[in-house]
C-alpha cells in the first residue's frame, strides 16, 4: 500500500451533472476519489492540456456565462 497524500485544503463545490458524471467515470476507472482526481488534475494540467485549447475553452465559457468579479476568489 502506497503512502496517504496529505489534502490539507477542504473546499465546498458544485458540479454540473456533465463534470460530475466524467469525475465518476474516471473514479470507476482509476480507484481514485473525488478529492485525489482533482488534486492529480489540477496539479499535472500542463502536462497533459494543450495551453491554446485551454485557453480557447476557458474564453469560451467566459463569453457564454461571464466571469465573477475580481476578488470573487479568495485565499
Amino acid at each position: 500500500m502506497g503512502k496517504r497524500l496529505p489534502l490539507t485544503v477542504r473546499r465546498s463545490m458544485n458540479l454540473t451533472e456533465p463534470a460530475y458524471e466524467r469525475l465518476r467515470s474516471l473514479n470507476a476507472e482509476y480507484g481514485l476519489g473525488n478529492n485525489y482526481l482533482l488534486t492529480v488534475l489540477l496539479e499535472h494540467l500542463d502536462d497533459y492540456a494543450d495551453a491554446d485549447k485551454l485557453a480557447l475553452v476557458f474564453r469560451e465559457f467566459i463569453d457564454e456565462y461571464g466571469a465573477p468579479a475580481p476578488g470573487g476568489m479568495k485565499k
